[in-house]
């Protein structure tokens, strides 16, 4: 049983930001999620729950977001000034090649903030920086920022469909598996990501759909262009070092962390409480891209990726009443619990 949508409505008393609640403002259709099932509670319990956490969301919506434009640009140029180093040969190209792969992985942080449009949304003066932020920060990675924003609100909207979610091929059954196929997904015949991604936009058919496949078309190809002039040129190596590499190694980073991770297992978990799982990440809350608290984004992506950590702990008791297992992240001080 779905939960009563008139709850929700009955719960907001006065008029809340839309990216509370959608995944961007800009796009149409259905909602990001859909309700949770029921869970148990009594339907005053879920309109006073429900009440209670979309006003502690209220508190961590939006903020200071002039850092992520910052690192986008900052690290964009850093990376493009890589090549030309290298070829005069004024770089190390093992340090080159490691900050490359740290610059593809962590552009898709400050893209993902773009996709959202929480930098900036449709009519506000820094619309452009918004879309300037998403455009240079998934370059590195030949993932044209209007492909990654489609894509990823299509993920939003239908989460773990295993027909509609375009990330749904990330799926395996134990962590290395997932990391295998973050690099199986992507080889020649394989029915991985970019068929899913690819088969989705021409099943949309809009304007949009159609330029996001015509831009990923032409950033392939200057990729493909740039690392044939180098190797023909004499700089093979310095192209796979400081662009083939980065690119794979940063996807796979990407696709494990990401997406395998904060929602496997993905089968049946398509409620509102359930399609996202917490997890504790060995490698920690910064190199994890803070995706052990994803569930907070999915619920309601107008929060900043920084401030998820601390939006989850305000809410912990309310995840905790409506059935998610809060275990894994346990409450600050608190012991962990043995085996998560």
């Amino acid at each position: 049983m779905l939960e009563d949508p008139k709850l929700v409505q009955d719960a907001i008393k006065a008029p809340a930001e839309p990216a509370l609640y959608e995944p961007a403002l800009d796009a149409g259709g259905a909602r990001a999620i859909p309700l949770g099932r029921d869970d148990g509670l009594d339907r005053h319990t879920r309109r006073d729950l429900r009440k209670e956490e979309i006003e502690i969301a209220r508190r961590f919506h939006g903020g200071r977001m002039w850092p992520y434009a910052v690192a986008a640009f900052g690290c964009f140029a850093l990376w493009v000034s890589f090549f030309p180093l290298a070829i005069m040969g004024y770089v190390n190209l093992p340090l080159a090649c490691l900050i490359s792969c740290i610059i593809a992985t962590g552009g898709y942080v400050t893209s993902h903030e773009a996709m959202h449009s929480n930098i900036a949304r449709k009519g506000e003066k820094l619309r452009w920086l918004n879309e300037a932020v998403g455009a240079v920060s998934t370059i590195p990675i030949v993932f044209p920022f209007s492909m990654a924003r489609i894509m990823h609100l299509e993920h939003h909207y239908h989460c773990n469909d295993p027909l509609k979610d375009p990330d749904y091929t990330d799926e395996a059954p134990n962590w290395w598996m997932a990391i295998y196929k973050t690099w199986y997904n992507r080889q020649p015949g394989v029915d991985g990501s970019i068929h899913h991604y690819k088969r989705i936009l021409s099943e949309m058919g809009t304007p949009e759909a159609k330029r996001a496949l015509k831009e990923t078309m032409l950033l392939q190809l200057f990729f493909m262009a740039v690392l044939f002039t180098m190797a023909w040129s004499g700089y093979a190596i310095e192209a796979a070092l400081l662009w083939w590499l980065p690119r794979h190694i940063g996807l796979s980073y990407i696709r494990f962390y990401l997406s395998w991770a904060p929602h496997h297992p993905r089968e049946g978990k398509t409620g509102r409480y359930e399609n996202t799982n917490l997890f504790k990440s060995r490698l920690g809350h910064v190199l994890s891209m803070g995706m052990q608290y994803h569930i907070i984004h999915h619920m309601y992506p107008g929060i900043p990726n920084h401030r998820t950590k601390h939006a989850y702990y305000a809410m912990r008791h309310i995840l905790e009443a409506r059935g998610v297992d809060v275990s894994p992240l346990p409450p600050v001080g608190a012991p962990a619990v043995k085996g998560s």
